[in-house]
């Protein structure tokens, strides 16, 4: 297994280690629940270093990216980013993925560690544009630092102004002492927070600094599987879950990444406008439960007992205290306020069609 430049860390602060996409990673350190709690009420810090990085640079950078993705990258600015993925040419999904613009000419494609093979061949098979594109993933590590304390706390590293910076926004700054680091109003939690990219050689010393800068307001280090529950409140898609080769981005809600605009010539369009413009047979939706708790690929059942649908991701809310889940359902079903039933055991348990995010705070 590959390992992140922090993985000593884990290891000393207790971290119960685990395999996840080929790296040897911590899915927890003090419980699920309690960390899950602390990133909703204050910050805690993900070591996310296993993410890719890929670099697109010269004169033919934009169209590469802009043939690439589905959202529409001449709408971006120096210092903004957008959420986007790549269509991979029979209407499914590449990968899901974040695009931070540097400037018209400099460009860097954030990827799911799981991908990051799959997206590097995907990348440069297509790159007939004759963009420079290096992968920096082996280079590159990163934070997390999530909550609505963490900018105020992080703000103690940098002499940057960052607590008034926009959602889904940049800089590059001197933090912790260290020159040039990258970061971000990202991230996966929906509680508000950062995402900071340096080299590996001082990701230890960033690491230790944030831990302290965080100390008086009650970071702790946070593990995958609280990312996994934290993302899922807010309906955020994981990719192997709730999207993938198979999975249009019209049919997973991800519409709004889905630009179909004059210049906007990506791959799959005409095909993805089509699913627009007809409607797809299934939807991804979200639902709550009154008891039980969903789990990957149990069956979504109507009232008859009939299959309808398959659960892509649910889990127990930590915040609501209620089972949540979302999964693809027919589209005949697909009404907000629609009673479905999960089938768990054998046994068909009572769910609703809700709107997300799950937790609104």
């Amino acid at each position: 297994m590959k390992k992140t430049a922090l993985n000593a860390y884990h290891h000393r602060m207790g971290g119960k280690m685990v395999e996840f996409a080929g790296f040897e990673m911590p899915v927890q350190f003090e419980g699920v629940n309690i960390e899950h709690e602390t990133v909703r009420k204050a910050l805690g810090v993900f070591d996310v270093s296993h993410m890719g990085e890929f670099r697109v640079t010269g004169s033919k950078a934009f169209e590469l990216v802009q043939r690439l993705t589905t959202n529409d990258v001449a709408a971006l600015t120096d210092g903004k980013i957008q959420y986007s993925c790549f269509p991979n040419g029979k209407g499914g999904i590449v990968d899901d993925f974040l695009v931070y613009r540097f400037s018209p000419e400099n460009y860097l494609l954030v990827v799911n560690a799981a991908n990051i093979d799959k997206d590097w061949s995907w990348v440069t098979a297509n790159n007939t544009h004759g963009a420079t594109v290096v992968n920096e993933s082996d280079q590159t590590s990163q934070l997390a630092v999530q909550g609505p304390l963490a900018m105020e706390a992080m703000q103690k590293l940098t002499s940057t102004p960052i607590t008034d910076m926009e959602y889904y926004t940049f800089k590059v700054i001197e933090f912790a002492g260290v020159p040039n680091v990258l970061l971000s109003t990202t991230g996966y939690t929906g509680a508000g927070g950062c995402e900071i990219y340096f080299p590996n050689q001082v990701a230890g010393r960033i690491y230790k600094a944030v831990l302290e800068a965080g100390a008086p307001f009650g970071i702790k280090p946070i593990g995958l599987a609280a990312r996994d529950t934290l993302r899922l409140e807010m309906g955020f898609c994981l990719y192997g879950n709730d999207i993938s080769e198979t999975t249009s981005p019209i049919e997973a809600g991800l519409g709004w990444i889905t630009k179909f605009v004059e210049g906007n010539d990506f791959i799959d369009r005409p095909l993805l406008e089509q699913l627009k413009a007809n409607g797809t047979a299934r939807v991804l939706k979200a639902f709550e439960m009154e008891k039980g708790i969903p789990r990957q690929h149990y069956e979504i059942c109507n009232e008859a007992g009939e299959i309808i649908g398959e659960v892509t991701s649910g889990t127990m809310s930590p915040m609501l205290k209620k089972g949540i889940g979302m999964g693809y359902i027919d589209k005949a079903y697909s009404k907000l306020g629609t009673s479905v039933f999960i089938k768990i055991r054998e046994k068909l348990h009572p769910a609703t069609l809700v709107k997300l995010p799950f937790y609104k705070g």
